[in-house]
């Protein structure tokens, strides 16, 4: 089969813990100089308990697949219940789970998120069965697809990086890339030589100043560089500031669209990431004559009223987009688009 787009990275079942009895401490002994605490050999009463799938590769699939994309996602879970939670919830989404493998060996990943009502978060993280994913596994001769989107690849599953994004290259098909910390700790000559091969990529402010070694503030500069290794798309997302996106000619700022109501964040960023690429796939000269907006002023709003539309429900995908739905529910974002003057870097 022939798919639009097939998706690459995490899933995760995520457990929402939230009680008033956890506590915010003070201390240097934590890199943001603030701990949870709860009181050791107590019993604490949880307030609320929700559960919720997540996971980079399977909540950009889900956008797609709202969408009417053929879309399948490539991964591995655990042989176990979470497993097949997460692979009955693909099937009621319409995505195909022809790529997907089963570990007897490994856990289905999981996240618990510990949080205060109303205040800060903490998320304590277990990688397993995702991150077991190695080239061996990948079935390439039927990966068929128009576009590859690859979700953070942290951990091990990183060594699968290089060679999808070469399969990707050598077989004409389009890459969009989010890259994890992991990735973007290659060495700076690796990444260039892969970011070079990708259509579009993401990063966001601290990201995109580690890699370019260049502060965050000083965008022209950071874009400067991304555009000599990426020939077509950078974005850098700049949370609730906004985002800036170079396509090598201009570029295009915007602020946020305004939430009716904030309920949770988990997911904002890959919900944003694949209505992006959603947004810039559909796109034609019919929706430039009907909004007025060129292909990345329409992806950019896409994306930032999917992102919109995921935090005003809980869990990563039950606010995503459904086709049909409008992107200018909460508004029309003011994008300014620049033309770019070159600027000599020595990076």
């Amino acid at each position: 089969m022939f798919y639009d787009i097939i998706t690459f990275g995490s899933a995760t079942l995520d457990i929402f813990l939230k009680s008033k009895d956890f506590k915010i401490v003070e201390t240097k002994k934590f890199i943001t100089q603030k701990g949870l605490a709860v009181s050791l050999g107590s019993k604490i009463p949880i307030d609320e308990i929700d559960f919720a799938t997540g996971g980079g590769g399977t909540n950009s699939a889900a956008t797609f697949a709202l969408q009417n994309f053929k879309v399948a996602y490539c991964g591995m879970l655990g042989d176990d219940f979470i497993g097949r939670i997460i692979k009955d919830e693909l099937r009621d989404f319409k995505i195909s789970n022809k790529f997907l493998m089963f570990s007897p060996k490994y856990h289905t990943n999981l996240s618990v998120i510990l949080s205060i009502p109303r205040k800060e978060r903490t998320i304590l993280v277990y990688r397993d069965a995702s991150e077991r994913l190695n080239k061996n596994d990948i079935p390439w001769t039927k990966l068929k697809s128009k576009w590859f989107y690859l979700a953070p690849l942290s951990g091990n599953l990183v060594k699968v990086f290089e060679p999808i994004v070469n399969f990707a290259q050598k077989n004409n098909i389009k890459v969009f890339l989010n890259p994890g910390s992991t990735q973007l700790s290659l060495p700076r000559e690796k990444i260039k030589k892969l970011f070079s091969k990708v259509d579009i990529l993401i990063l966001n402010q601290e990201e995109a100043a580690k890699v370019t070694g260049v502060h965050m503030t000083k965008e022209k500069e950071i874009f400067s560089i991304l555009d000599e290794w990426v020939e077509g798309i950078a974005i850098m997302t700049k949370g609730p500031f906004g985002v800036v996106v170079s396509d090598g000619k201009y570029l295009y700022s915007s602020g946020v669209l305004k939430e009716k109501k904030l309920i949770d964040r988990t997911g904002a960023g890959d919900a944003f990431g694949s209505g992006f690429l959603t947004g810039f796939i559909q796109w034609s000269k019919k929706i430039k004559q009907k909004t007025g907006l060129d292909r990345i002023e329409y992806a950019i709003q896409y994306g930032s009223a999917n992102a919109t539309s995921c935090i005003e429900k809980f869990g990563a995908k039950n606010g995503l987009l459904e086709s049909g739905d409008s992107i200018f529910k909460w508004g029309r974002l003011k994008i300014k688009k620049n033309k770019i003057k070159k600027l000599e870097n020595k990076k």
